[in-house]
């Protein structure tokens, strides 16, 4: 096999994330409403009767202008609730206070930032690391109390969601205008909305998403196999289940004929290949208030993985006391198709192997539709401003600010380089960055109680399963939600 050798690329980095839940029509509306008491200047009486009865789009526009925030006369202490260290706040003076620091230009910039926030709000920005545990307890603690211990928290969503959901954050439309970034363009904010509720609570800075877990694949098997490169057949539309089965049996090998396997098909996580086939087939498990584990796309995606390990025997057989293993054995040459993502490749190999890898977005499955199919999990953390907090949206163009370090240059915040590099060719990283925008919300690994190995190991048919276990997730969904 030839060793292959890394692409120089130079791509252009402006794209932006936009949640398929979006509700952008009545947020403008409401944030609109909400904030006509506050920017609208006096009027007769017979100008608000007219606006009222006849609003125009100039009128709306107007209404929902940003308002003025100005610094206050005593210094104000905006702190964050988290559990691990942020660079660069007031509590920093030397872009080294951060040891891991890199990019030093850009780490001048944002403590440069910082010294320009502190000036134009008379305002000090300070995280504060509550732990993990400290966080959970703070929030469900004073908030509830009526005195919020941060006017700021970090959440992950497993607590963050029934953050919001049991009323301990502040709507962002009734503090934020409706023609504020975050409604709109998102260059440097974004929000997330839960379940198609009519109001938002949880927020982020905004960046390219490239966390997405592609399926790669080891190419000079698919050459020496004599198979089309599963790639063009993405672009053309026909990488489906069926082929990509019709691929997994081709692959699988016995080298040596005496009855033991050498290469599999496939091997990986189960959790990230149910993620996947999931996105894949238009499925979710936990994506809504009513439990998906019974529905008949995700039924298909349990029985596909049900064939893979006990019909076809494709993949390899799951190892539970090592999961690392069914990951990192791909660099043995053992696997012919795997989930991977870039810090895969940088943990266990990639352009340093002795074989070429590329990637492609999943297959699609028969519910599926490879337009509207998305790749990408919903994951990380977000911020809540907390019930009670004195002046939100003071506190919010602080942290926007903050958050802005880049001044809109999204090339100085989106630094992809080592994401390239990992990705070993361009064609790999440009599916990268198209899985990033397709996101899709689904909860079904925060309940924890649900498993495929029942089904990898035969013990389970995809119905069985389904039949037994729907209840559960339902209770978890009820218990997480209300």
């Amino acid at each position: 096999m030839k060793k292959r050798t890394r692409k120089a690329m130079a791509l252009s980095l402006a794209l932006a994330m936009v949640f398929t839940m979006l509700t952008a029509c009545s947020k403008n509306e409401e944030a609109a409403e909400t904030s006509k008491a506050t920017t609208a200047t006096k009027e007769s009486e017979a100008q608000k009767e007219e606006a009222t009865s006849e609003p125009t789009k100039e009128a709306e526009k107007d209404a929902a202008s940003e308002p003025t925030v100005e610094a206050g006369k005593e210094k104000r202490v905006i702190t964050i609730g988290t559990w691990y260290d942020h660079y660069y706040t007031s509590d920093h003076d030397d872009v080294y206070d951060n040891p891991d620091v890199s990019d030093v230009e850009t780490a001048q910039m944002q403590l440069d930032n910082m010294r320009a926030i502190e000036e134009k709000y008379n305002v000090e920005l300070r995280f504060v690391n509550l732990t993990w545990d400290g966080t959970m307890e703070s929030i469900n603690t004073s908030i509830m109390a009526g005195t919020p211990d941060c006017d700021i928290y970090e959440v992950d969503l497993q607590f963050g969601i029934p953050a919001a959901l049991s009323g301990y954050a502040q709507p962002l439309e009734d503090f934020i205008p409706a023609d504020d970034d975050i409604f709109n363009d998102q260059t440097v904010m974004k929000y997330l909305n839960v379940l198609g509720m009519d109001k938002d609570y949880l927020f982020a800075g905004n960046s390219i998403q490239l966390g997405a877990y592609p399926l790669a694949f080891n190419m000079d098997m698919i050459n020496e196999a004599g198979l089309e490169n599963p790639q063009d057949l993405y672009d053309r539309g026909e990488w489906t289940w069926d082929k990509f089965r019709e691929y997994m049996i081709a692959l699988t090998k016995d080298n040596d004929g005496d009855g033991v396997v050498d290469v599999y098909g496939y091997g990986g996580w189960w959790t990230t290949m149910l993620n996947q086939l999931l996105m894949s087939n238009g499925a979710n498990i936990a994506g809504s208030t009513k439990e998906g584990l019974s529905s008949p796309a995700t039924i298909e995606v349990m029985d596909f993985i049900y064939n893979m390990y006990n019909t076809d025997k494709v993949a390899k057989p799951w190892n539970e006391d090592d999961w690392n293993i069914n990951t990192s054995c791909y660099a043995d040459g053992q696997i012919a198709f795997w989930p991977s993502a870039a810090w895969v490749f940088s943990s266990y190999g990639g352009s340093d192997l002795e074989f070429e890898i590329g990637v492609v977005p999943w297959p699609v499955g028969p519910s599926g539709n490879q337009e509207t199919n998305k790749h990408y999990l919903t994951a990380g953390n977000y911020y809540i401003i907390p019930t009670g907090v004195e002046d939100p949206y003071f506190v919010y163009k602080v942290f926007y600010d903050w958050t802005n370090w880049f001044d809109g240059d999204t090339s100085l915040r989106d630094d992809t380089e080592w994401f390239e590099n990992q990705m070993m060719t361009e064609r790999n990283f440009d599916y990268l960055k198209v899985m990033g925008t397709k996101e899709q919300f689904d909860i079904w690994g925060s309940l924890d109680v649900v498993s495929m190995v029942d089904i990898m190991n035969g013990t389970k048919t995809a119905a069985q399963y389904a039949e037994e276990n729907k209840q559960l997730v339902q209770a978890k969904l009820d218990d997480y939600f209300k």
